[in-house]
């Protein structure tokens, strides 16, 4: 395509996109590739608002994401026609959902993401190839040597070469492209010692995968869609989970406590609690604008009763990998024309027709996020792997620590409970307490490679760890110590596995990434 770059960044979610502004910053030569139109990932082709921990408007995320998030209250105050009191509120939440402080549009966070590349994009720094899919890499023995992308647009092949690669992509793909060794699905106990571990190993053992949709709610409309295909199914499906059952028919009011696996009963509308589904991953509401243009609210639909584990679509072929996602898609259609005809209401009444699809925030036709949602991809086998031990508050507790493992190599924090949603396998959910924890260097270095690094969800945590290490704010930070120390391996003239072994090198990356706003380490108690 062009002279080789220096960094090579596949994907362009919320991981990729930290890692690009961060090199980019340091004056690298950055490709960033993109299979979607937007940048941005979980914030934005795949419509989730961010789930974030208690503390992040004072600390637990690095200088950038902070800055990220007063970029997008700005944005709200000088594009959109608020209240005066909703523009003077310093924790603005423009949609209002409960999953977060920061619940926002989509488009909002893809204009914010590109106003923090604009100046290296400007200045021919940071390259970036929108709807571009990865095909395949070029390796010489432990390198990567360039990537295949196919050009969605046009058809045709492109080759983008470069000294370092990260992969940022949803699922880990450049891992299986470029033979990095790495694992999927649920490990066992017996090998990794987890006390929430699956007794056997299964790859195929995955997460529920969601494909959101953004719904609005005309409350004296009629917009009830086409009856999906599969609608008479998805009504009838109970899944089945044989160590902890599920509460009965997916599509109902009715599902899996997470916490208790007891049978919890919500509602669509409601307190601006758990108890409304429409409240939670709400991103826009009406009240906090003027008068005279008021919207109506939207949230997105990213439920239990839509998540999809009927089947994994890693390491599978093409074909069986497509009919699960267009059985998501129709999943998710399911739940909305079940929303708008015969969800029971609290008068007595069935269905909500004055819900609507809103295609124009997601950047679709039918209200369907661009991309799936994925909750677990492959996992490189890292130089260090997360276990539970070293951040479930149970098995710490059970060791006598009040406090996650202290890793001397961190490049950084993050926070949330250890979340796993039902899994193809069959578990039901697993969602217990962490602590508060760091991201270490070892867990973003592959045992082999010596040019690769993972940028997102793909770093070395095991099954159940990955459940605490996906979220917004935790792949950002894993995505900009990434590319820093991508950047930095560059300008040294070393590899990333070489600054694990040098305790001299790791002192100078620690102080790049302290001098980059990185945190790695929690406040003093904690």
């Amino acid at each position: 395509m062009t002279e080789p770059f220096d960094i090579v960044i596949v994907g362009g979610g919320v991981g990729g996109c930290a890692a690009a502004i961060a090199a980019s910053d340091l004056g690298l030569r950055v490709a960033l590739t993109e299979e979607t139109y937007w940048l941005g990932g979980q914030l934005t082709s795949q419509a989730t608002p961010p789930d974030e921990h208690r503390w992040v408007e004072a600390f637990g995320r690095t200088r950038r994401y902070r800055a990220f998030r007063d970029k997008l209250r700005a944005y709200y105050r000088e594009n959109y026609p608020l209240t005066q009191e909703a523009r003077d509120n310093p924790t603005l939440n423009p949609g209002g959902g409960t999953v977060s402080r920061l619940c926002i549009e989509p488009r909002a966070a893809v204009s914010v993401i590109e106003q923090m590349m604009a100046y290296s994009r400007s200045r021919g720094g940071l390259h970036v190839f929108l709807r571009r899919k990865p095909l395949g890499a070029s390796i010489e023995g432990d390198h990567v040597e360039s990537v295949r992308v196919l050009n969605l647009d046009t058809g045709t092949v492109e080759i983008i070469s470069g000294t370092y690669f990260l992969d940022a992509t949803e699922l880990g793909d450049l891992l299986q492209m470029a033979h990095v060794e790495y694992v999927s699905g649920s490990e066992s106990r017996d090998e990794t010692g987890e006390l929430h571990a699956s007794p056997i190993c299964n790859s195929n053992n995955v997460q529920a995968l969601t494909w959101c949709m953004a719904a609005g709610y005309d409350r004296d409309g009629e917009h009830v869609i086409d009856k999906p295909a599969m609608y008479d199914f998805w009504k009838g499906y109970y899944p089945e989970m044989p160590n902890a059952p599920w509460s009965g028919p997916l599509l109902s009011w009715t599902y899996t406590n997470p916490f208790t696996l007891e049978p919890t009963q919500r509602s669509l509308f409601g307190p601006p609690d758990w108890q409304s589904l429409f409240g939670y991953r709400q991103i826009v509401d009406g009240s906090i604008y003027s008068s005279f243009n008021k919207p109506h609210d939207v949230t997105v639909l990213n439920w239990p009763q839509n998540d999809y584990f009927l089947a994994n679509v890693i390491d599978v072929q093409e074909d069986i990998a497509q009919k699960a996602l267009s059985e998501a898609r129709d999943l998710t259609l399911s739940l909305f024309y079940w929303l708008q005809t015969e969800a029971p209401r609290p008068d007595g009444g069935q269905g909500y027709p004055g819900l609507y699809p809103r295609g124009d925030i997601v950047g679709t036709k039918d209200g369907l996020a661009m991309a799936p949602y994925y909750r677990e991809s492959r996992r490189i086998r890292a130089v260090r792997t997360i276990k539970e031990e070293h951040v479930g508050a149970q098995m710490l507790s059970d060791a006598g620590l009040s406090s996650s493992a202290n890793f001397p190599d961190s490049v950084g924090t993050g926070y949330y409970r250890i979340d796993l949603h039902p899994t193809v396998g069959g578990d039901n959910y697993i969602d217990i307490e962490s602590k508060p924890f760091q991201i270490p260097l070892g867990a973003l270095v592959p045992v082999r490679v010596q040019n690769l690094l993972p940028a997102c969800k793909n770093i070395g945590t095991t099954h159940v760890t990955n459940g605490c290490y996906r979220l917004h704010p935790v792949e950002w930070n894993i995505g900009e110590a990434a590319g820093l120390t991508a950047a930095f391996s560059l300008l040294k003239g070393v590899t990333p596995y070489e600054i694990l072994e040098k305790k001299e090198l790791f002192e100078e990356l620690a102080a790049l990434l302290d001098n980059q706003g990185i945190e790695r380490a929690w406040p003093a108690g904690f």
